[in-house]
């Protein structure tokens, strides 16, 4: 198993045995380097542990259960998992401040606990059987196994999660066997019984009504302290740099706190739609940083095998691409990269929040002329084949103002409906999906609809009582941000032994920017994103890139779908042993294909998906 995870840890190995448990630990040395060996004991030896990430906070923690009479005997941060738990149980995890994936081993009660951190950075996958519990931060240490080996039964319900959002949410996964632990949750494994508890759930209702020079005044603060805290390593540190607000603002603090220059990492493409490295130019130039940049083009396609075998289930993020070339290439430098990830969601960054909020605006109007605007009017405008246009967010707007506003929110994440996803499955598929419906559930799940619409409803109505736009983007926070952005962040840099952290990623910034009105992070009448995270910031950010649109962090996938990857993607899709798999027509594939090849319809990112999820089946089912 550990031999599958030599990737995310590359430098040592550990392994523990008693007559009951058994753990097994790759490091990733980053702080303690010739200590802090894992799995970690308590004096006793009775409490054993292993744990993937940081705990940032864990200085204070030492001198916490220092002050107890603890004997630490390590100088890092994870021999104090073992100690406050000792203290304080199962309520230890509210103590910590990091990115985990945790697992304790309680001898003396004969007691497993699994954890994983507020915001789902770091992956935990667990497999239960009747007599025995199996976990690793990849499924594929969990494969791995061979006495006796874990079955690989394909979920229905779980490709057609996939082909709505690009991901398999928590606590799914592809296999029916196999289950995600939660963010922000924990699990105990005792005498037979498996139970999971939240430790951490913000009141998704509370609103601050504060000025926004109060706001930001407290909002630098917390970034600044979480920068700080996230710095501390014992080995080469730098950031990845786009060139947008996030990036910008975590390399400028970075600055703030460091007597070198900060090495900085940035990846472009060779078309204007898609490139953002003048902009990671200017931040670089801005803050003096040793900076770094490379070009993705289309030969990268050649690492997408790469992504479907290290990903573990089909993943249709096409930024993963650029993800895992700039990861492998930061890596050569520093073993530990600063990012800007979760600042979209949590400050109101992408155009669709913009875009809800104006559709809001005509919620208050007549609905006669709400349908005339997403029916009539819509379809006279030309369909347009290029991704990124502006004729095109119009017409898709506009279609979406006669829904209600979860509806037209899942309308524009959403890779499909559902009559778009039912017209590409066999009628076999079909039957094997509705009869997932009917199935009784065992003890390693819930009961859970078939409809991946309640996916997204359910994180929406968290936030009953907030605006729209403020669902919306809690809505994300718990379900696009651990579920796609993070696990993206993790495979891709873990891929090549690079650990990533995100200042914005604190719980404590976290819980303000949920708790902001919306009117602090987006100005829908007069335009602007992020207000009151670029006036905590104003210092650290130029003109250029305070003012810039959000570009995106995507791929040229329709382009090069039209061009140089036009039989690759042909081969892939229409290979006969993909349609002998029996989940797809082979008439809707080819069609989908010739449609858009043709230039009569943009069906880039339905393509790329359907690509990933062969990819993965090749290799895995």
């Amino acid at each position: 198993m550990t031999e599958r995870l030599i990737h995310r840890g590359p430098d040592d190995s550990g392994f523990f045995r008693d007559d009951h448990a058994a753990l097994g630990f790759r490091r990733l040395s980053i702080i303690d380097l010739e200590g802090s060996r894992q799995p970690l004991a308590n004096e006793t030896g009775t409490v054993r542990a292993v744990f993937n990430g940081e705990i940032y906070n864990y200085q204070s923690l030492r001198r916490r259960l220092e002050a107890k009479g603890h004997v630490l005997k390590s100088a890092g941060d994870g021999e104090t998992i073992v100690h406050l738990y000792e203290d304080e149980g199962e309520n230890m995890f509210s103590y910590l401040r990091g990115m985990f994936a945790v697992a304790i081993w309680d001898a003396a009660r004969r007691k497993l606990i699994l954890a994983r951190d507020r915001l789902g950075q770091k992956p935990l996958v667990y497999h239960l059987e009747d007599d025995r519990i199996v976990f690793a931060s990849e499924l594929k240490a969990i494969l791995a196994l061979r006495d006796p080996p874990i079955a690989r039964t394909i979920d229905p319900r779980s490709i057609d999660l996939y082909l709505t959002y690009g991901y398999i949410p928590s606590p799914e996964t592809i296999f029916r066997e196999t289950r995600k632990l939660p963010p922000a949750s924990y699990a105990v494994w005792h005498e037979g019984a498996f139970t999971i508890k939240r430790y951490w759930e913000p009141d998704w209702n509370r609103e601050t009504h504060r000025s926004i020079e109060v706001e930001a005044e407290e909002l630098r603060a917390s970034l600044d302290d979480s920068v700080r805290e996230q710095m501390i390593a014992d080995v080469p540190l730098g950031a990845f740099l786009s060139g947008g607000v996030d990036s910008t603002i975590v390399v400028g603090l970075m600055k703030k706190h460091s007597n070198h220059p900060i090495e900085t990492f940035s990846i472009g493409f060779d078309e204007p739609a898609f490139d953002e490295l003048d902009y990671a130019l200017l931040a670089a130039a801005s803050f003096r940083t040793e900076h770094h940049q490379f070009i993705v083009k289309p030969r990268a396609w050649e690492t997408t095998t790469e992504l479907a075998v290290q990903f573990d289930e089909p993943f249709a993020d096409s930024s993963a691409l650029p993800t895992w070339h700039v990861a492998r290439e930061t890596r050569r430098y520093v073993t530990v990269a600063l990012t800007g990830d979760a600042g979209d969601e949590l400050f109101g960054g992408y155009d669709r929040y913009r875009a809800l909020g104006l559709a809001g605006v005509l919620d208050r109007s007549p609905e006669s002329l709400r349908r005339f605007l997403a029916g009539p009017l819509a379809r006279a405008l030309p369909v347009s084949v290029k991704a990124k246009t502006k004729l095109r967010k119009i017409r898709r707007w506009l279609e979406a103002l006669a829904d209600q506003p979860a509806d037209r929110y899942l309308r524009w994440i959403a890779l499909g409906d559902e009559s778009t996803r039912m017209s590409l499955y066999t009628d076999e598929w079909i039957d094997r999906l509705v009869g997932e419906g009917d199935r009784t559930s065992g003890s390693i799940e819930a009961t859970r609809t078939i409809d991946p619409k309640t996916y997204l409803y359910d994180a929406w109505n968290l936030a009953d009582r907030r605006d729209d736009l403020s669902r919306a983007m809690i809505a994300d926070i718990v379900t696009y941000l651990p579920g796609d952005l993070l696990v993206k962040v993790d495979l891709a840099s873990m891929a090549h032994g690079l650990e990533c952290r995100s200042p914005f990623l604190d719980h404590r910034i976290v819980e303000q920017a949920i708790a902001l009105e919306s009117s602090r992070k987006l100005g829908v009448a007069r335009g602007g994103s992020k207000l009151v995270l670029k006036r905590a910031c104003a210092d650290l950010l130029p003109r250029a890139i305070r003012n810039r649109r959000k570009m995106g962090f995507g791929v040229p996938i329709d382009r090069w779908f039209r061009t140089e990857l036009k039989g690759e993607l042909k081969e892939i899709l229409l290979d006969p042993a993909a349609i002998a798999w029996g989940v797809f027509r082979r008439d809707a594939i080819e069609r989908m294909i010739d449609e858009h090849v043709n230039n009569r319809r943009d069906h880039a990112y339905r393509l790329w998906s359907l690509v990933m999820l062969e990819l993965w089946r090749r290799n895995y089912a």
